[in-house]
């Protein structure tokens, strides 16, 4: 095919992509079935990745759930449980036992849980194996665990900073590498990223936190280019990118107050449902909310001075002072208390 044929190919299909991703508008996808599928979570001992346990339990995936605190990942499990107990067994999932009389059923969702440093490869790659051993093969990967320093740069230890990125974005490297190959030999599994919109655009004051979530979704996204060039279409891979959450991870955090209204923190809820809706119709990348995709397009096409401009007008400029100040104080205290 020469290149002109070719151009107008590529042409079309690229038009075509628009008219798909408008139709997705209006005609809601089907959603695929996570049912007996194994799913592992980071940092699914509170926040978000508790509220994706219970996501997935509730469309009775096994889940295998990872966290440093054992004791929150214990309490996630036990929700899990909970959930699985009160669930009504799905249509045709009962067979007869030998007796003819019982009935016994086909499938029982359970949960596992593993105390893992996703900061420390070692950690993960023992505890990869495992889950290998305990479970089998994984089917969805999901790398939700994140942490946040709350310093301004020249006032953060450079162990903070070291364990932000590693946390936040080299243990997205650490759980790929352990889990990617038999998806690879499979041709089956999906990988979730749980990034930030401080990952597509920043403020002052979380240098460390913005760099690590670019670092993430700059994985995320040369990982799904080499998954389509290796034409590995069965596994997919799903980038979220939500506002700031109200889970208290950026508590204080504060805009311009006439704005304020426009961009409300999140409901941890809300931002885990729309996640999995984007999970389960294979949705590429996901922002929440929607007034996110116009702000990521206005960054890449405003000069930076007309960015400063729009972040001054609306106080995100700033806006993460008041959270560095309350995490400041909280240290201070802490440090009082303990003597330090």
């Amino acid at each position: 095919m020469n290149i002109v044929t070719e151009l107008f190919v590529v042409t079309f299909k690229i038009i075509w992509s628009f008219v798909l991703a408008g139709a997705k508008w209006f005609i809601p996808l089907r959603e695929k079935s996570v049912e007996g599928q194994v799913c592992v979570i980071t940092g699914a001992g509170s926040g978000l990745g508790r509220l994706f346990a219970q996501e997935f339990a509730r469309r009775r995936a096994t889940l295998v759930l990872w966290d440093i605190n054992r004791e929150s990942n214990e309490e996630t499990a036990e929700i899990v449980r909970q959930i699985y107990r009160e669930m009504k067994p799905s249509a045709g999932e009962f067979k007869r036992s030998s007796d003819s009389v019982q009935e016994l059923p086909l499938f029982q969702p359970k949960v596992y849980t593993y105390v893992c440093d996703v900061s420390k490869r070692e950690s993960v790659y023992s505890t990869a194996e495992k889950v290998r051993k305990d479970v089998g093969n994984i089917d969805l990967l999901i790398n939700n665990a994140g942490v946040v320093s709350g310093r301004h740069l020249l006032e953060c230890p450079d162990e903070l900073i070291e364990r932000t990125m590693m946390v936040n974005c080299h243990a997205h490297f650490w759980t790929a590498k352990a889990f990617l190959p038999k998806m690879l030999e499979l041709n089956h599994g999906h990988i979730v990223t749980v990034a930030s919109s401080l990952g597509l655009f920043t403020t002052a004051g979380v240098e460390d936190y913005c760099a690590s979530k670019f670092g993430a979704i700059g994985f995320h996204e040369s990982l799904s280019h080499e998954l389509k060039a290796a034409d590995k279409d069965g596994i997919k891979m799903t980038l979220v990118c939500p506002f700031l959450v109200d889970t208290g991870m950026f508590s204080g955090c504060k805009i311009r107050k006439e704005m304020a209204p426009l961009f409300p923190p999140l409901k941890p809820e809300y931002c885990v449902k729309q996640a999995m809706r984007a999970i389960l119709t294979d949705q590429p990348m996901i922002c929440t909310p929607r007034v996110m995709y116009m702000v990521t397009f206005m960054k890449t096409v405003l000069p930076f001075d007309a960015i400063v401009c729009m972040y001054r007008f609306i106080g995100a400029d700033k806006c993460m002072y008041p959270f560095l100040a309350q995490r400041k104080e909280s240290t201070n205290n802490n440090e009082s208390k303990t003597g330090i």
